[in-house]
């Protein structure tokens, strides 16, 4: 959800009195909530969508939309069973795919279901003063020093077809630590342990990190990173929402999902397999966002 941003602030600035209550995952929806992309959240699953996958000659109801004075919808676009009872019970509602065909962005195609005028809707997400003291408590407690410049490193990602191999991240990592004066924090969610103990193992010495924080924490912690690198990923997503400079590496098939944010470059590299090509790559990239 965090390349729906654009989108969404062309909502709020389309009816700025009227709250845009965001239905999601609630660690999602607390995150954009926490970072004000969003007045509101609610828990998607908990909306009662289902009843307008069946047409059962009933009419169909859902309380939650019927309430709201504009709904767009980035989910279900290809049921039309689904598409006419959305209607139903919220006419004049707004149903697009989450992705478009690959010929723009995903936040492209996003903002253009919206319907957005020209506008700048693309700047970084300011972090509140409360999450960037809770993210540098973070970072202190797992060793930094508070001084010296932070690269934050994601080495997990959703599935192993955007997982860039965990010896790439140390052989890059090693050049730039070898030339720059800089500490590595290593961020590991629920499903990116093993992903990080490895890379931890392979850099040897004592890298730094951040093990599962609350991700308004962890928004808080990217505030104060010089510069960030990671896989295609939400962790990276909202490294570059929150203006961190970001070096992200894709497969070429994925690189629609680029984020939005200026401060983010896309490197394409192969997942599969670890090409010297793609380490020099990324560690020119990486030094160019360090300076």
């Amino acid at each position: 959800m965090l390349l729906a941003v654009p989108a969404l602030r062309a909502l709020k600035a389309a009816q700025p009195s009227a709250a845009v209550v965001l239905a999601a995952q609630p660690w999602i929806g607390s995150l954009l909530a926490a970072l004000g992309a969003i007045d509101a959240h609610r828990s998607f699953d908990a909306l009662g969508l289902e009843t307008l996958f069946v047409d059962d000659g009933r009419p169909a109801r859902v309380e939650a939309l019927q309430a709201a004075s504009r709904v767009v919808c980035w989910f279900g676009a290809r049921d039309p069973v689904f598409v006419s009872r959305l209607a139903q019970t919220a006419p004049g509602a707004i149903v697009a795919a989450p992705a478009g065909d690959g010929t723009v962005a995903v936040w492209e195609h996003l903002l253009q279901a919206v319907a957005a005028p020209a506008g700048d809707w693309c700047g970084a997400l300011a972090v509140p003063p409360a999450l960037r003291a809770d993210g540098h408590r973070a970072l202190r407690a797992a060793g930094w020093d508070g001084a010296t410049p932070l690269l934050l490193v994601h080495p997990g990602a959703g599935g192993p077809d955007k997982r860039w191999p965990t010896a790439g991240f140390a052989r890059a990592l090693a050049g730039i630590v070898e030339e720059r004066r800089v500490s590595v924090v290593i961020h590991a969610g629920p499903a990116d342990r093993d992903a990080a103990a490895t890379l931890a193992s392979e850099l040897g010495g004592t890298p730094l990190r951040l093990d599962e924080p609350p991700l308004p924490r962890l928004a808080g912690a990217l505030s104060h990173a010089a510069a960030y690198l990671g896989n295609d990923s939400g962790i990276s997503h909202a490294a570059a929402a929150v203006g961190v400079p970001s070096l992200i590496l894709f497969e070429a098939a994925k690189l629609a999902w680029r984020p939005w944010c200026a401060v983010a470059r896309p490197l394409v590299v192969n997942p599969s397999a670890l090409e010297a090509g793609d380490v020099s790559a990324v560690v020119a990239g990486a030094r160019a966002l360090l300076g």
